[in-house]
C-alpha cells in the first residue's frame, strides 16, 4: 500500500493490519528457518509495510 492509502485508514483498521502483517512476517520467518523461501524479498516488503503503518499510527496519535 502507498502511504497516501495508509493515512486514509482509521486507527482501528491500522492496528488490525499491523497485527495481521506481523503474524504473516513471523510465519514466513519461521518457514525460512526450516527451508528456503521462494521469494525472500517478501520478508523485507512486509517489514517495510509494517513500518509504514506504524508511522501512520504515530501520526494519528499526535
Amino acid at each position: 500500500m502507498k502511504m497516501k492509502d495508509i493515512r486514509e485508514l482509521g486507527k482501528d483498521a491500522l492496528l488490525v493490519k499491523v497485527r495481521e502483517l506481523s503474524e504473516e512476517h513471523f510465519r514466513m520467518k519461521f518457514q525460512h528457518g526450516i527451508r528456503p523461501l521462494e521469494n525472500t524479498a517478501k520478508l523485507r516488503q512486509l517489514r517495510k509495510e509494517i513500518a509504514r503503518m506504524q508511522t501512520a499510527l504515530t501520526e494519528h496519535t499526535s
